[in-house]
């Protein structure tokens, strides 16, 4: 039985479960034991081993958690669901309201976690604020290249980025008018607003 150690002190949510999944699913049979230093992604890890119906341990020592998740007869499915033809639609560069600051890194870890799905939608719309994601100095660029490079069509509103004066910064995906956002919108089996 294979067993695997990770050391995901300090890193950011949602990486220390879509590293134990990742792991998970490269193992026959085995465990997979995440060092985590916060409760909430404690939390997480056990949500994900419940989820896959996997046997899961936590042992605390201080403040950090060491969570083992045991593959034996688990799916690894999380409630699959078919995205298909899935249009993700973003209005501003960070996500929620309130804190902008956290609204940034929540726009992060978002990105982060729509690459590492196993079905990243067809297409990210971006308008308003949204379109400074797609260009120079974004902090998602690198996710939305990888996005991109995996088929997903990256379409930012060319009226917005005029009014931000940002279309010659534009470093990811193309440009696209209302008319051609309102028609990917219409024709998804699914649009998400961000």
């Amino acid at each position: 039985m294979d067993s695997q150690i990770i050391d995901a002190r300090g890193w950011a949510c949602p990486k220390p479960v879509v590293s134990a999944k990742k792991m998970l699913e490269a193992l026959t049979e085995g465990s997979v034991t995440m060092i985590v230093d916060d409760e909430a992604a404690k939390e997480n890890l056990l949500a994900l081993a419940r989820s896959l119906g996997c046997t899961v341990d936590v042992e605390q020592k201080e403040n950090e958690f060491y969570v083992q998740i045991t593959k034996k007869g688990c799916s690894l499915t999380i409630e699959e669901q078919h995205t298909g033809n899935t249009v993700i639609l973003i209005t501003s560069s960070g996500l929620g309201r309130g804190s902008e600051e956290l609204g940034a890194i929540l726009m992060k870890s978002m990105m982060f976690t729509i690459v590492e799905s196993e079905e990243p939608p067809g297409t990210v719309l971006f308008v308003n604020g949204g379109v400074y994601l797609t260009c120079e100095d974004s902090p998602v660029l690198e996710h939305l290249m990888n996005l991109e490079q995996r088929g997903v069509e990256i379409l930012s509103c060319g009226t917005c980025l005029d009014y931000f004066k940002l279309k010659e910064k534009l470093a990811v995906g193309q440009v696209t008018n209302m008319y051609a956002i309102l028609e990917k919108m219409n024709k998804s089996d699914k649009v998400i607003t961000l």
